[in-house]
């Protein structure tokens, strides 16, 4: 277990790097005139607005249900997805307009070496920061810090990408390709934004369990199918770290309450055990019963 091994830490984790590399970015593209590192600065500064969302977000999604939220709280966090994607459309925005300027406007670069190492700093620190949100979120199965993963991801890769650009720069003598690199790094954080905000998006509206978890319920259903008649209705969801799964089992008339209370009770352990701390709910219905 690591200093930044729970969801509060890394999401700290995040907010502390973010804030760092906000102030490195945008000293050195301002002094060296770069629009491809203040577009950079930019871009973490969206990231950051987004990991302080992140963590009061994870904060409040493990909070146990009480009388107002009997289902817990876990959907803050798809709120919390679906604003970070839309804060990462306003920093392309802001992106392509100042590379936009600089395009029209044009000017030489002051010491573009300073800014090939600002840059490696910064896929430095985000490719190590990006692992452990990672690796956190799969282990707590957190959609806030997943998306905050995927920000430092994008982050490392428009690093790498403006690093060589301002490196060809300082080899060619270019400065056109600053402003062009700055609207490749637009497209990559509009890509980025997309993704997150889809993802939250249909955490927000119920959409069923992934596929793969759903066929392990099927498989679960299929292996225990010879205790009842069949089953239907089969509905899933998922409310941050929560699976809620509920089906109807249809048993003969003549089966004994306890038996149906033993496969029910068999049904479920069997669905804990793929998909730990689902909460499932079991109707038991007669044969010829109309979904209602």
């Amino acid at each position: 277990m690591g200093p930044f091994s729970t969801k509060t830490s890394a999401a700290w984790l995040s907010v502390g790097s973010n804030a760092v590399l906000i102030v490195l970015k945008l000293a050195v593209g301002l002094y060296i005139g770069a629009v491809s590192v203040v577009a950079e600065a930019i871009h973490s500064g969206v990231d950051l607005l987004a990991a302080v969302i992140a963590l009061v977000s994870v904060r409040a999604s493990v909070r146990p249900p009480d009388e107002d939220h009997q289902f817990g709280h876990g959907k803050i966090e798809g709120v919390s997805g679906a604003a970070e994607g839309l804060l990462i459309f306003v920093g392309a925005a802001l992106i392509v307009n100042e590379a936009i300027d600089k395009l029209l406007g044009g000017s030489a670069l002051e010491e573009p070496g300073l800014g090939v190492a600002v840059m490696f700093v910064s896929t430095v620190v985000n490719w190590v920061v990006a692992r452990q949100l990672h690796a956190v979120a799969r282990k707590q199965d957190s959609l806030a810090l997943e998306a905050d993963a995927e920000h430092h991801r994008t982050d490392v890769i428009t690093s790498l990408g403006v690093l060589g650009g301002l490196a060809a720069v300082l080899v060619l003598n270019a400065p056109i390709l600053d402003p062009i690199l700055a609207l490749a790094v637009a497209a990559l954080i509009v890509r980025a934004a997309w993704n997150i905000t889809y993802k939250s998006y249909a955490a927000l509206i119920d959409s069923r369990l992934p596929h793969d978890e759903y066929q392990k319920i099927e498989q679960v259903l299929a292996d225990h199918g010879s205790h009842f008649v069949e089953y239907h209705r089969l509905r899933t969801r998922k409310s941050g770290a929560q699976r809620y799964i509920a089906l109807d089992l249809v048993f003969n008339p003549d089966a004994h309450l306890s038996e149906v209370h033993d496969v029910c009770d068999h049904v479920e352990s069997e669905i804990h055990a793929v998909l730990p701390g689902a909460s499932v709910q079991i109707h038991v219905e007669p044969p010829g019963t109309v979904d209602r």
